[in-house]
């Protein structure tokens, strides 16, 4: 028994459990509020992609009470979790916290939200769960250092998972400790690699930590489960380092809910920043045709210089490319779900361009993680030098961020006016909930048959 990993993981869980969503600041209310709606609005992004759509045909759909974002499908709160996780992820658009090292909201707030759907949990409890799911593997994810070759997807937020599912399930403070131990138990020894390969297997990391967060509450609630600080072994030994203190550090005082980012590119985060430098030079310093365009080097920070690979094969290989964001938004102007599309990825123009994008890594910028991430971009072309540096992404909690109105907009373009009333809905239920007019059952709404995509008949593979 690590007594250090349990000490705090019993300390947190009696914070989680207790928590009320009247004792939760207004302020931190309104961002997760926002955290929400993008979520939701996300996984709706998600859910009209062809491959997720194949995903849900060949998926054996046991009936239910749990929804399928931008389907009209009640499943169970299992198949709810895994689908509606991979829809959300797909597209390398949910939102995500630099200080925890990758995405709290995604690891949690699907199976918090099938779990909801299906016990139509009071709408204050399940806000409150929603809340205590960040905040946990935020703080799971601030705690573990995983190795250089791991991937954050599906590891150490396992347990913002377990932690927001206790809560709805009305598990007290040791129980809900011993939740959170056992989903520290189950993590995802992911390599980075598989993301760079464009192996969606990634998608279903995400997936799987939300199924077994899920099932870790489950197992404290039959008196399964107890807390050995199994994360010391696990999330430290096996993958890397863990500082037990970080989870309780500043415990009720500082959220991290409030210090996450929304994407409004469909890559990986890493991408974002030098890809709104391009487009800002674009816009306002009058570049040349892409194709008189001799060079671009992107300094950034060692946890980007990984991303500087010339080639792609696939949709999700092709968002783990700074070279092919950074060519893409030249291009076309952005870097939206089209862009990485099959039918796009082998654009002559994009191509061509990428070839010419060096990544490097800076020591100066380096110096500025975690608060910032930074990038400098420097194009050349007909003996003349643009240079524009960025601190962070757009949509940054830090660096202009989005409000309710952006992230509608944002959400508008990424969905386009087919999909209006969808997104309507998704607006509808996120006002029913924080109004407190219905609880999860306003979920259901999210499945209704007024949407206009359908579930084809099922395939058999």
């Amino acid at each position: 028994m690590d007594t250090a990993a349990a000490g705090h993981t019993d300390v947190l869980g009696h914070w989680a459990a207790g928590l009320e969503w009247r004792q939760v600041p207004i302020r931190v209310q309104d961002r997760l509020r926002l955290v929400l709606l993008d979520v939701l609005g996300v996984t709706l992004v998600g859910s009209h992609d062809p491959e997720q759509q194949r995903l849900v045909d060949v998926w054996e759909l046991p009936p239910g009470l749990a929804p399928l974002v931008g389907c009209a499908e009640l499943t169970s709160i299992e198949a709810a979790c895994w689908l509606n996780a991979t829809a959300l992820v797909r597209l390398e658009l949910d939102e995500g916290n630099k200080f925890a090292k990758g995405h709290p909201a995604a690891h949690g707030f699907p199976a918090v939200l099938a779990l909801a759907a299906a016990r139509n949990a009071p709408p204050g409890d399940l806000l409150a769960a929603l809340v205590v799911a960040y905040e946990v593997a935020s703080r799971f994810g601030r705690a573990t250092s995983l190795r250089d070759s791991a991937h954050p997807h599906g590891s150490w937020g396992v347990a913002g998972a377990a932690a927001g599912c206790a809560r709805l399930l009305g598990l007290d403070g040791e129980s809900t400790a011993a939740a959170v131990d056992a989903a520290a138990g189950m993590p995802i020894a992911g390599h980075f690699a598989t993301a760079l390969d464009g192996n969606r297997v990634r998608d279903a990391w995400v997936a799987a930590a939300n199924v077994s967060g899920l099932n870790s509450a489950r197992l404290a609630a039959a008196g399964s489960a107890s807390n050995t600080g199994t994360a010391a072994y696990s999330l430290g030994t096996m993958l890397g380092t863990f500082d037990p203190g970080e989870l309780t550090a500043e415990l009720g005082v500082r959220w991290d809910i409030e210090l996450g980012y929304f994407k409004q590119h469909a890559a990986c985060s890493f991408t974002h920043a030098a890809a709104d430098a391009v487009l800002d030079l674009a816009v306002t310093d009058d570049l040349p045709d892409v194709a008189a365009i001799e060079s671009i080097t992107v300094e950034t920070h060692s946890l980007a210089t990984g991303l500087r690979r010339r080639s792609w094969d696939n949709q999700l290989s092709a968002m783990f490319s700074i070279p092919f964001v950074v060519a893409a938004a030249l291009v076309h102007g952005e870097v939206g779900p089209a862009v990485t599309r099959r039918e796009a990825l082998a654009d002559p123009a994009v191509r061509l361009l990428a070839q010419r994008v060096d990544v490097v890594g800076a020591a100066d910028l380096d110096a500025r993680l975690p608060a910032e991430r930074p990038v400098r971009v420097t194009v050349e072309a007909d003996g003349r030098q643009w240079v524009v540096e960025r601190p962070n992404p757009v949509g940054d909690s830090a660096f202009q961020p989005f409000d309710e109105s952006a992230l509608g907009a944002l959400l508008r373009r990424l969905l386009g006016p087919d999909h209006e009333q969808e997104l309507t809905t998704v607006m509808s239920v996120v006002d029913d909930l924080f109004c407190h007019t219905s609880g999860g059952a306003a979920l259901r709404d999210l499945a209704s048959p007024a949407h206009p995509i359908r579930r084809s008949a099922p395939a058999h593979p």
